[in-house]
């Protein structure tokens, strides 16, 4: 039997048993899986509920991290209005103390030209005390001649 071949017809008939075999194995454990009484289906089904509950705690867990990332969002959101309303409050603070500031610069101008023209006419008046002064040293000089 070292050198059998089988034939055409003999290795058809092989693979048709085969085939046939195969088909007769699937339809047992197809039947066998819709029996609920087999130990596959109590299997199956203690895999399909073990799925389910890891699908929902999947499922708890990205809803989760929506809410937080919303918190997170919604925090952020927050301290950057907060920030808003520090910087223009600065803005105003600002604004108004140098509205201060420069009334306060125009008040000090005004009372420096006040005191400056106030100073003139003191130097004016000394200036013409002392024009005076020399008009009659040199009008009683000359009365002395």
């Amino acid at each position: 039997m070292k050198n059998y071949e089988p034939n055409l017809v003999e290795r058809q008939k092989q693979a048709a048993q085969a085939r046939q075999a195969q088909l007769e194995k699937a339809r047992a454990k197809a039947a066998a899986a819709n029996d609920p009484k087999s130990p596959d289906a109590a299997r199956q089904a203690a895999r399909r509920a073990t799925s389910e509950a890891r699908n929902v705690r999947v499922a708890e867990r990205s809803a989760a991290k929506v809410r937080q990332k919303e918190e997170e969002m919604e925090r952020a959101a927050a301290k950057e209005r907060a920030a808003e309303a520090g910087r223009a409050r600065e803005i105003e603070e600002r604004a108004h103390r140098e509205k201060r500031e420069s009334a306060e610069s125009a008040a000090r101008a005004a009372s420096r030209a006040s005191e400056l023209a106030q100073q003139k006419e003191r130097d004016l008046e000394r200036e013409k005390e002392r024009k005076a002064e020399r008009d009659r040293r040199y009008a009683a000089r000359k009365a002395r001649k």
